[in-house]
């Protein structure tokens, strides 16, 4: 597994970085025979120390975790707790998943894009529209579309810690989302398209 350890105001030494690749290499191993890549970022949060931890597996799983601790060892641990749990919440789904992932296709390339937020000052009047509709897009990136069960998609998103999660219904084969409500619940949208006359 490649491992990416860094530090943004805070120093990232290497007794930290062993520690690190020792718990995510045993974490993943019982689940994946390896994973892809492993980003693991520390940020000086005020008092606090912030870890962000993101893994991708082979199997086109992302995983992540947060963590937050007034030491930097301690917000990695709960970081890495984090991903653990979950993992231990799919354990079953996730060998399933592995086992039979070579008999579907790996998904269908798509090109995503991140959205500039409107400021709150930016509209004070009701009846003002803003002069231009076309939105400011501040990032875009590669992302594939894959085909799952609504079951898989569901976990996919938990993994990843993910709001949504868009995906090709295996069942069908149409386009559907699953998407973390407000009340906690998970939302799924399954559009149903007309019959050809």
């Amino acid at each position: 597994m490649q491992l990416t350890v860094k530090g943004r105001h805070v120093g990232v030494g290497e007794r930290l970085r062993e520690h690190v690749r020792a718990r995510l290499e045993s974490a993943i191993s019982k689940y994946f025979t390896a994973a892809i890549d492993a980003h693991v970022v520390f940020e000086s949060e005020g008092r606090n120390i912030g870890a962000s931890i993101i893994i991708h597996v082979g199997s086109g799983i992302t995983l992540q975790g947060q963590g937050e601790a007034n030491e930097i060892f301690a917000s990695f641990d709960i970081a890495a707790t984090r991903v653990e749990k979950r993992l231990r919440r799919y354990k079953r789904r996730l060998r399933d998943h592995h086992r039979g992932r070579d008999s579907f296709p790996d998904g269908v390339a798509a090109q995503q894009y991140v959205i500039e937020a409107e400021s709150d000052n930016e509209h004070t009047d009701e009846n003002d529209e803003p002069e231009n509709l076309s939105p400011v897009i501040v990032a875009e990136a590669k992302t594939e579309i894959a085909e799952l069960m609504v079951g898989e998609a569901v976990m996919r998103m938990e993994l990843a810690e993910s709001s949504a999660l868009m995906f090709f219904n295996r069942s069908h084969g149409g386009i559907n989302v699953v998407y973390r409500r407000v009340d906690g619940n998970i939302g799924w949208i399954d559009p149903q398209l007309p019959a050809e006359k």
